[in-house]
Parts: structure tokens; sequence; C-alpha cells
């Protein structure tokens, strides 16, 4: 279907206001134009209150934030990771969504600030957010998360992250994940997919940008084929949690996204796949200006609290 108007609308805007494009700005500069893009997600707060702590990490205590839902707990929890190629993006970036999905879900979110490249390649955010979850994991209880209902959650390279944490919580026994949330998730930097040569310029997310990021990410060739950057190649996606998997038909990362969640099926794994056409990569925190987000957020919103057996309310 043709692009929504919505979101041609907002690609004008975002053409007439000039300036670099993300692939020409230094890893700093771009932090601080993505930034200025966080209005976009502004959603009612369904929260009864966030908490910001910190979190021990491999080499460095890690920023999170709390987000505890209205009702009585125990809640069930998700680990949050946010997106920004694995060089921008924050706590504060995403701060509009994870309020979204902590009412949607009925949920505990717990986001993480993992640390970025290039000032820490591949592996330090995977390092990172697998302790996170960990930590999330042993403090469940004081925390006011039910720890049976422990999900893992992330947007673009923080699908990715969550992906990654679901395989290594399967292969180093625990702690045991629920379910994986992964939102336009990238899944393997070894091929190239179809649909990057179909929407990889003018639809937000483009060709070059992912080649930047790639480039302050990895450290060498070999980093692509490692399932923990790319979890599309591991040689085995059995036992792996339940996985919401959205994305949108103007993505570049729309087929991998996609090729992921059938590995998946194939490993026996229980799928819920919802692909948003009209729509680009990064929709859902765009809610506030284009419909489909709000929507989109709901549907899976929906499916976790199905997942979890959590209600809203």
């Amino acid at each position: 279907m043709p692009l929504d108007p919505q979101v041609k609308f907002l690609l004008d805007q975002l053409e007439q206001l000039g300036g670099p494009h993300l692939w020409e700005m230094t890893p700093e500069q771009g932090r601080v134009a993505f930034e200025q893009l966080r209005q976009l997600g502004g959603m009612p707060d369904g929260t009864e209150n966030t908490e910001d702590v910190t979190i021990p990490g491999p080499e460095s205590l890690l920023p999170a934030r709390i987000y505890r839902p209205r009702g009585e707990g125990p809640h069930p929890v998700m680990v949050f990771f946010h997106g920004g190629g694995w060089v921008i993006g924050s706590i504060e970036t995403h701060d509009p969504l994870c309020r979204a999905l902590a009412a949607v879900t009925a949920s505990l979110i717990v986001s993480v600030d993992y640390r970025l490249a290039p000032e820490h390649r591949f592996p330090a955010a995977v390092d990172d957010s697998f302790a996170a979850v960990r930590w999330v994991a042993a403090n469940a209880t004081e925390l006011g998360a039910d720890p049976e209902h422990l999900g893992v959650g992330g947007d673009s390279a923080g699908g990715n992250l969550a992906a990654v944490v679901s395989l290594l919580a399967r292969d180093r026994g625990g702690p045991a994940i629920a379910y994986q949330l992964l939102l336009y998730p990238a899944t393997d930097m070894s091929t190239r997919f179809p649909s990057v040569d179909e929407n990889g310029e003018g639809y937000f997310l483009t060709d070059a940008d992912m080649k930047w990021f790639s480039s302050q990410y990895i450290r060498d060739a070999s980093d692509k084929l490692n399932p923990l950057a790319s979890p599309l190649r591991a040689p085995d996606h059995s036992r792996l949690p339940p996985a919401v998997i959205v994305t949108a038909e103007f993505d570049p990362l729309r087929d991998e996204g996609e090729a992921y969640g059938e590995a998946l099926r194939k490993a026996g794994v229980e799928v819920k796949a919802r692909r948003y056409d009209g729509m680009i990569h990064g929709f859902l925190s765009m809610a506030s200006v284009v419909g489909r987000g709000q929507v989109a957020i709901d549907e899976v919103g929906a499916d976790i609290r199905e997942l979890v057996g959590a209600r809203v309310g």
C-alpha cells in the first residue's frame, strides 16, 4: 500500500528542516540530533511512578529507569533496550515509548542505558544488556516484579539486543525469559536483504545510516557473522522464548525482522508477527503524530498481556 499520509507529512517536515544527514555527523552530533526528535513520541503517561536507578554492569554502573504501571503488584516485568544503532539513543529518547508500554502491557518496564559505540564497540552493549537482565531477575521481588513473568524487549538495535539476550539466557542457564518483544529488529548484519534496496533511501532510516551505525559498532568483518551481533545466524533457534515481532512496510530492516520470525517458527518457537503497511522504521515512537503508531502500541500490549496473563486496570 502507499506510504501512510501522516508518515509522508512527517517525512516532508523533516526534509524541510535540512541540515546534515546522520551519516555525515559525528556520534556526538548524532546523539544530540536524535534527542531533538524525542517530542515525536509524546504519549499519555500510563505509569504510577518512575524511578531512576543504577545497575551493576561488567565494567561500570548502568543507568536505568523503572516504570511502574498503575494497579497492585507484583507486576510482570520487561527489560527494555533502546534503539539507535548501538551508537545513539538513551533512556530519555525512549521515555515516552516506555511509559506507553508500561501502560498497555500492565508491566513494570526497566529501561537500560547500555554502553554506546564507538567508545564501546561490540560486544559491550551485549554484555551490559545481559548483565541488566540477570540483575532484574535477581532483584525482581524487591522491585515489585514477578520473576516468573520476565520479558525482554527493544526497538531496532535494542530489538537486536533483546534477541541476543534471549539466546544467551538459553545457552548460559538463565534467567528464564517469558517472551521477547522485537520492534523492527536488526537481526543479520552480514546479509543485504531486498528491503534495504527497496527502502534504503527516503524513509527515515537509510542504507547510509545503517552502514554508519555498523562502522561504529563492530570491530571487524568477522563480528558480522557472530550470532551475538547477528542473531539470525545462530545455529539453533529452538527453546527460545515466544516472540512478538513488529515490522514496517517501508523499513530497510523489514525483511531481516521477518526472516528472524520465520527462523523461530521453524525451530518450534511461538511467534506473533505483525507487519504494519504504510509505516516506516521507528513508527511506534512517533505515535503522537502517526496514528498507526498508537494502534501498534495497543496491539503489542494486548499480545504481551496475553503471553503473561496480565490485565489492564
